[in-house]
């Protein structure tokens, strides 16, 4: 340690701040990784504009438009324990761009489709490729992100998603008024909901293009046997002064590790490591706060007020979350993880319940649409907006931070994978209930929203340490400790 205290009194003051030279280098891999975040995004809401065309065109049941929509979600659950596996034998490039490829076929194959069964296929392979693409982007960020900046580049996977959400409504919409409606023909004999999926193949390209010019993560370099390579990476990372640390107290972490035979994913808790429920625990409770069906009501509430335009509530609703995700990324490193995501979890269960307490109060017109009026209009829309800014600014951003921190390197690909396909299996639970939850009660089914939302500031208060500035080994350890207690 005397070499690296000598050493480090050379490095320049600052040189791991953002506006660094070291600091570019890493923004510039962490934003050209998380495109695949863009891409997560961009499919979760595309579909969205297509829907009812889809049932038109198609002639399908809601049960069947509901399958069209929630099957990718599954695929996205198996892509992800694929992508976990097959990162740590073939590294994190290659299967970026297997991720790009998928998605890229994906829409166009969903674009082109003749038959609801095409459709739903291509839905499947693109579902893999967003799989694939919400395990490596994570993993990869964490391994070539300097320790004081880490959060911050970390946090760039949700605001990549949310960009991607705002993008897909915004084509939409476009695409819908440009056409006069999405089951118009626009161009090329192609209607309108069909352009929505074709856009998506620009992202997949731009994603698959980006593979190529990125260097191979540096751990995953090392944990090959690759040291010259590593190096090599870590130089453009790293001052000079802390070069020869860096690359020692890795290498020292994976033959560790090795000697431990932490390979597998297998423990003494419930068949698995500890540090591994840590990760499926953070990823269910993330989703069973119900994000993804949050705004179901969200046009009744904003037409209590006065708004009618869905299209444009929608996009209200991406810039907020964009924004908060900006705010997340420059207080992270600053306030640590712990006091956002316990923060966070207190505005989620407060205003979860506020919406529970409006919805009790709730009337159903002729045409069966939920009604709430003064006040309880307002106060389940302001709710329903300060829900979207606490999960913003905390649990959807600092998830994929500490997924990326939690875990051995030489499991991280696969534990992510396993965290990352609960995500999608949990998103899938959340979305194929809530229409049979909602119709039986409201009140419960945001109670049950909040309650989960209270479980998850109790979580991070019995099992979360704080991990703000420490290096990603000594991270690992602190977490397997937790995680073991």
């Amino acid at each position: 340690m005397t070499s690296h205290t000598s050493g480090s009194e050379n490095i320049p003051e600052n040189a791991f701040s953002l506006r660094s030279p070291y600091g570019r280098r890493a923004i510039g891999m962490s934003v050209a990784a998380a495109v695949g975040g863009f891409l997560f995004g961009f499919d979760s809401s595309v579909i969205n504009g297509a829907v009812d065309s889809i049932q038109g065109d198609f002639a399908l049941s809601k049960a069947a438009v509901g399958l069209v929509v929630a099957i990718a979600l599954l695929a996205c659950a198996v892509g992800a324990v694929l992508a976990g596996n097959l990162s740590d034998r073939w590294g994190r490039l290659k299967v970026m761009l297997l991720g790009a490829v998928l998605f890229f076929l994906s829409s166009i194959g969903a674009a082109l489709a003749s038959t609801v069964t095409l459709l739903v296929l291509w839905r499947i392979i693109g579902g893999l490729g967003i799989g694939i693409a919400s395990v490596v982007a994570p993993a990869y960020i964490a391994e070539v992100a300097p320790r004081q900046i880490r959060g911050a580049l970390a946090s760039l996977q949700q605001l990549a998603i949310t960009l991607g959400i705002f993008v897909a409504l915004m084509s939409d919409f476009s695409l819908e008024s440009a056409a006069g409606g999405a089951d118009q023909v626009l161009w090329f004999g192609l209607e309108a909901w069909r352009w929505m999926f074709l856009v998506g193949a620009i992202p997949a390209l731009v994603y698959g293009l980006l593979a190529f010019t990125l260097p191979e993560s540096p751990r995953y370099l090392l944990a090959q046997g690759q040291v010259a390579q590593a190096r090599e990476v870590f130089s453009r990372l790293v001052p000079p002064a802390d070069l020869e640390h860096t690359m020692r107290e890795l290498t020292h972490s994976i033959e560790s590790e090795r000697e431990k035979r932490t390979v597998s994913l297998r423990g003494p808790v419930l068949g698995l490591h500890g540090v591994v429920w840590v990760g499926i625990i953070l990823s269910v409770l993330q989703q069973f706060v119900g994000i993804n069906v949050i705004f179901y009501y969200s046009t009744s509430l904003w037409s209590s007020v006065g708004f009618t335009d869905a299209s444009l509530i929608s996009v209200y609703t991406a810039v907020t979350n964009v924004v908060v995700t900006l705010v997340a990324i420059a207080l992270v490193d600053r306030l640590g993880r712990r006091p956002i995501l316990l923060t966070g979890s207190v505005l989620m269960a407060v205003s979860l319940g506020l919406m529970a307490l409006s919805f009790s109060f709730a009337t159903t017109d002729a045409a069966g649409e939920v009604v709430l009026g003064a006040p309880w209009g307002p106060v389940a829309l302001v709710a329903a907006n300060v829900f979207v800014v606490g999960f913003g600014a905390s649990w959807g951003p600092l998830v994929w931070v500490l997924l990326g921190e939690i875990f051995p390197s030489r499991i991280r690909g696969k534990a992510l994978g396993v965290a990352a396909g609960a995500q999608w299996v949990a998103n899938f639970l959340i979305t194929v209930t809530f229409p049979s939850m909602s119709a039986w009660s409201l009140p419960v089914t945001y109670g049950f929203y909040a309650v989960m939302a209270a479980c998850s500031f109790l979580f991070v208060w019995w099992r979360i340490p704080e991990t703000k500035g420490m290096e990603l080994e000594q991270a690992e350890t602190l977490f397997s400790g937790a995680a073991s207690k």
